[in-house]
């Protein structure tokens, strides 16, 4: 009798479509066959961990042991790499220490490593891999008699039974390339290996933002590096009036990286997903973010740090978010950075974690996929008040890149702006911008830059940005939308100008959040509010109404167990 074989179509060869790829091939399932699409000529790297979107000088904020497993660690992988790639990163295998961060490239050949060690067992177990490299997907259709999925490139169309979306980053291009100066994303790194003789505005303060420092001060000067170990910048002789100034809305720094005590933003004490379900239950089918606050952050210090538990036990988000706002936004920026970078050396030092950072983490990290759950009105107190605290907090700057920050701050060439929110950039015809924002006094200002680089970091891209046409045009995708648990705090929402708020034929409110609906298995929601069995997606930049926060590898790993266990 003839096998059955599930054709599967994986839209993305980079971190995600690894993972995804990783759970079935190592499934018990080989009634498979598997075809990956990739837009470069190489597997595994995606845009973080290649050219697009590192230099060099560019470092994960993961070590070895905070990696999920794939085939082996880096360690292991370390004794086999090329002399050439060692000697470019001056990596010494045998000193090698799984608790520091890599350079962002390596990292990106170690992945491309472990997809050549996972096609190598599908084809011991006799799964067929198809890899198409350097194939942009310009389509993708649904036939709903046949159930197929049809995937549209250069070279025709080909049906599937399931497909992935698994596209990763993007960065939409608005201005870059018509204003003069003007730069949508500071990736591909490689265009902002210029010489500034004058300041350069950075919009945000995210890793992003650092990638862009750290790129620009090596091209207009450099770092040295005395026998103590301390780091000084000194301008190059052509760069004398370059200055650097991030426009930030906390006008706060990201948090330094320190040691976690459970390096897989996992934690037994959380919610299960009966407990979640139950709790709906009573609570007319909405997620409370203040229960998942209670149980999946405060109550966890019970016994592992009661002092804090009873600091913090009765405090509501709001309250809690003040409290730890409180001290960052008294003391100037890079006096904590700096009071940080020594805290988190004795944390790493000692393997001690800070844990109130880890544990917020941890919180957004299980929130993020019940996230679609909450009312309009949870999210948009997760939005505005805990997720500007959680992407400080959990942004985790490598050491290496903190001390760059700190010794070109001391040189005077960088530093940083609070802006309020409703601050804008206004792109100028003659090249440059007018950057418009009240300044800590109210004071309304509007400063001239010739060079802008934004660096809000990935961002949330909306349902018109959907790139597949076909899906939209055959209502196979929807808008993602969140319920209002009150009509009242909708009708005061649409007072106050929200132009998200929408109401339907049976006088519900509704919020639209960012991208498109998706199911617990990351499925496709159709117009009428069907999943789609046979279509997937994991691009965040698509999906980030339903899933806020997405924490990298940690996001691929959970999100490909879902699918992988709804396909076979």
């Amino acid at each position: 009798m003839e096998k059955n074989i599930k054709r599967i179509a994986i839209l993305g060869g980079g971190p995600s479509g690894l993972f995804l790829y990783k759970r079935l091939v190592e499934s018990d399932n080989t009634d498979i066959e598997i075809t990956i699409y990739e837009r470069k000529d190489k597997l595994g790297a995606g845009m973080p961990y290649s050219s697009e979107g590192a230099n060099d000088e560019h470092v994960t904020n993961v070590s070895d042991n905070e990696i999920p497993h794939i085939v082996n660690s880096i360690e292991q992988w370390l004794q086999t790499a090329p002399t050439e790639l060692l000697e470019r990163f001056n990596i010494n295998p045998a000193q090698f220490n799984e608790y520091k961060v890599l350079p962002r490239i390596l990292f990106g050949y170690y992945l491309s490593s472990q997809f050549d060690l996972l096609r190598e067992i599908a084809a011991t177990k006799g799964i067929t891999t198809h890899i198409h490299y350097k194939t942009n997907v310009l389509d993708i259709s649904y036939n709903q008699q046949e159930k197929t999925v049809g995937i549209e490139t250069a070279a025709g169309k080909t049906d599937f039974d399931y497909a992935v979306i698994c596209t990763g980053h993007n960065w939409p291009t608005r201005y870059e390339g018509k204003v003069k100066g003007y730069f949508d994303a500071p990736y591909p790194p490689s265009k902002l290996a210029l010489t500034f003789n004058h300041t350069v505005a950075i919009r945000g303060s995210s890793l992003t933002a650092i990638d862009a420092i750290r790129t620009l001060a090596r091209y207009n000067g450099k770092f040295i590096k005395d026998k103590e170990g301390n780091i000084t910048f000194e301008k190059a002789a052509e760069s004398d009036s370059f200055k650097m100034i991030i426009h930030s809305r906390s006008g706060l720094l990201p948090a330094v990286r320190f040691h976690l005590e459970d390096s897989h933003l996992s934690n037994d004490s959380l919610l299960t997903r009966e407990e979640i379900d139950d709790h709906r239950k009573t609570n007319d089918g909405f997620l409370s973010l203040d229960f998942i606050f209670k149980h999946n952050f405060k109550e966890v210090f019970r016994e592992k740090d009661p002092e804090f538990y009873h600091r913090i036990k009765d405090f509501s988000i709001e309250e809690f978010v003040d409290e730890m706002m409180e001290l960052r936004e008294r003391l100037d920026p890079f006096q904590l950075l700096k009071a940080e970078y020594i805290q988190a050396e004795k944390s790493i030092k000692r393997q001690e974690s800070i844990y109130w950072k880890e544990m917020l983490a941890v919180l957004s990290f299980a929130m993020n996929h019940p996230a679609k759950y909450l009312s309009a009105e949870d999210m948009q107190r997760l939005q505005k008040v805990l997720m500007p605290l959680i992407s400080i907090v959990i942004a985790f700057v490598p050491q290496k890149s903190c001390s760059e920050l700190l010794a070109l701050h001391q040189a005077g060439v960088l530093n940083i702006i609070a802006v309020n929110d409703d601050s804008s950039v206004e792109p100028q015809n003659g090249g440059g911008i007018l950057y418009n924002f009240k300044d800590a006094d109210q004071e309304d200002q509007s400063v001239f830059y010739k060079t802008f680089v934004d660096c809000i970091g990935q961002p949330h891209l909306s349902f018109d940005d959907f790139p597949f046409k076909s899906l939209l045009s055959q209502k196979e995708v929807s808008r993602a939308k969140l319920k209002f648990k009150s009509n009242e705090s909708a009708v005061i929402a649409l007072d106050n100008g929200n132009l998200l708020v929408e109401k339907d034929a049976q006088n519900n409110y509704f919020l639209n959040v960012s991208g498109i609906a998706i199911n617990d298995n990351f499925q496709i929601i159709d117009q009428y509010g069907a999943y789609n069995e046979n279509i997937f997606i994991m691009a965040v930049p698509y999906i980030g109404g339903f899933n806020p926060d997405y924490s990298g590898l940690d996001f691929s790993e959970a999100a490909s167990l879902k699918i992988a266990s709804s396909i076979l």
